[in-house]
């Protein structure tokens, strides 16, 4: 078997990303009956169904998830390609890949709403995750990581800043167990595995015993219920912290932030501009 036109996967691609025929239509520019049909001899000559049909719409198969990744790299390849060609359009639009860790949306997110407002024609997909996206492989264009500087091989790595990491408590608790001077006698509700390099959990890895630890939890809200419950302190995003009390923070807590970009995707306008709004913010 093989796909005779890129068109074809270019239309299964649009419908993936818009959920509906008649989406994929709009922002192609063709017919709806256009999309059905391609989508149809699509699947036919691959022999297996890309997108299951419903009243709502189109949903991704297992060969479809397969299919959207392959072809959403191709398309985002191809767009960095003519980019290249051209030298760069002066136009700060389309889609802007950015990629940092779950906890530090209060920092980024005002900073990428700032660069949107400037630039309506951006388009942004902010991934979060506790793994390395990779910038060689067209991953992303721009990757926030936290901790020791970065040092891959045709990175280009600026400071961000810094990011402080408090631990927090119920007033509730701060009046039933007194000041949190020592850690000894504390309960904390603490991260989970993907956070275990953070410099606060490092310090606290040889200070604490295991039975102090009453919940572990990826999730930050499931924390934050513990704290406000007044079981336990523990580290939370500043958003989670408001009516909570501040009762320890230490500057070898903090993260430092770096902004890192892969040099071939360094000088485009969308990557400079993005670079800019997070390092000014």
């Amino acid at each position: 078997m093989s796909i005779d036109s890129w068109d074809d996967l270019r239309i299964a691609l649009a419908v993936a990303r818009t959920g509906t025929v008649s989406g994929a239509a709009e922002a192609l520019g063709v017919h709806h009956a256009t999309v059905i049909r391609r989508i149809d001899s699509l699947e036919s000559r691959l022999g297996t169904r890309l997108f299951q049909r419903h009243p709502r719409g189109y949903a991704l198969t297992e060969s479809g998830q397969a299919m959207l990744k392959v072809a959403g790299d191709a398309d985002e390849r191809f767009a960095q390609l003519a980019a290249q060609i051209a030298g760069g359009s002066d136009r700060i639009e389309g889609e802007l890949v950015v990629t940092s860790l779950p906890d530090l949306a209060d920092v980024v997110m005002p900073r990428l709403i700032d660069l949107m407002r400037r630039h309506p024609s951006l388009r942004i997909n902010y991934a979060t995750d506790v793994r390395l996206f990779r910038l060689d492989a067209g991953e992303a264009h721009v990757a926030i990581r936290a901790g020791s500087q970065p040092t891959e091989p045709d990175y280009v790595v600026r400071p961000m800043g810094r990011v402080r990491h408090p631990i927090y408590a119920a007033h509730a608790y701060v009046a039933a167990h007194g000041p949190v001077a020592d850690i000894a006698g504390h309960r904390f509700a603490l991260p989970g595995p993907q956070a275990r390099n953070a410099p606060l959990m490092v310090w606290l890895r040889d200070r604490i015993r295991p039975d102090q630890v009453v919940l572990t939890a990826n999730d930050d809200a499931a924390r934050e219920a513990a704290i406000r419950a007044g079981l336990a302190i523990g580290p939370l995003s500043p958003s989670r912290a408001e009516g909570l009390a501040e009762v320890m923070s230490l500057p070898e807590w903090d993260s430092r932030l770096w902004l890192v970009t892969h040099v071939d995707l360094h000088r485009m306008p969308k990557v400079q501009a993005a670079l800019a709004a997070l390092r000014d913010g």
